[in-house]
């Protein structure tokens, strides 16, 4: 598909100046846990506004004449940022499927960041939220499996917030599957929410997809989900997203 006039193909410079949204972006970071090995895997970015301003604020500012720009310019600038912090392990980042235009150009638009700024594209991950209703299931499929195939890792992130159920995993084939809040809080009280959960995890098991549990708030809910064989978590139990700030495997033990 040929961009619309109004668009034109940004470099990253121009991402990062924010012209193109007409405000700046910043990142937060929260970790993502291997809780069985007590390590921190990775991080997820966040976007957030020029003075720390919550993404609330800054989807309030986002329309249909901008949303490709802030889809190129979260990728730029998580990718600045965490190189900028010396992160060396995986980066998640969101992306916004209804918001790719032209596929290939979005991809040489991340990987020449990830080359202009020294960081390795196979430790980026794709993330897009279950929660934006998707309006072409075959183009988001065709977008997953040429993310995959240039070496990035893909990802479902907020299943079970929103639109899709059980057929989105057999038909796009993430490499992970973050499970919502809605289906974490309290999952050790609720009989409901841990049946929806076993089944996931069993089609996950069989497709070979990690599984995330995200917006982990208590030890009960860590320790139920560690019980039945989950090992990656996220959440304000083990630290909230910090603004340009990479929270320490130290730091986030000594939180526990």
């Amino acid at each position: 598909m040929d961009f619309p006039d109004r668009i034109k193909q940004q470099t990253c410079l121009d991402c990062l100046s924010g012209q193109s949204l007409g405000f700046e972006i910043r990142m937060a970071f929260q970790p993502i846990v291997n809780w069985q090995s007590r390590q921190i895997v990775g991080y997820e970015a966040l976007v957030r506004g020029p003075e720390g301003q919550g993404a609330g604020w800054v989807f309030e500012r986002i329309n249909e004449q901008n949303k490709y720009y802030f889809d190129q310019a979260c990728r730029v600038k998580a990718i600045e940022t965490a190189a900028r912090l010396g992160l060396k392990s995986m980066l998640s980042i969101n992306f916004m499927p209804n918001a790719v235009y032209n596929l290939e150009t979005c991809i040489r638009a991340t990987i020449e960041a990830a080359d202009m700024f020294g960081f390795d594209i196979s430790k980026i991950m794709f993330e897009v939220t279950e929660s934006e209703q998707i309006v072409d299931r075959a183009k988001l499929s065709r977008i997953f499996d040429s993310y995959a195939k240039r070496g990035f890792i893909t990802a479902i992130d907020d299943f079970g917030a929103g639109y899709a159920d059980l057929s989105w995993l057999e038909a796009l084939k993430p490499q992970v599957l973050k499970l919502d809040m809605a289906l974490i809080r309290d999952i050790e009280q609720s009989p409901a929410k841990q049946q929806v959960v076993a089944e996931v995890l069993g089609l996950c098991l069989e497709m070979n997809t990690q599984v995330l549990a995200e917006g982990i708030e208590s030890k009960a809910e860590l320790d139920y989900l560690a019980g039945i064989g989950i090992r990656f978590f996220q959440g304000y139990y083990f630290a909230k997203p910090q603004l340009e700030y990479l929270v320490s495997v130290d730091e986030l033990l000594s939180l526990r």
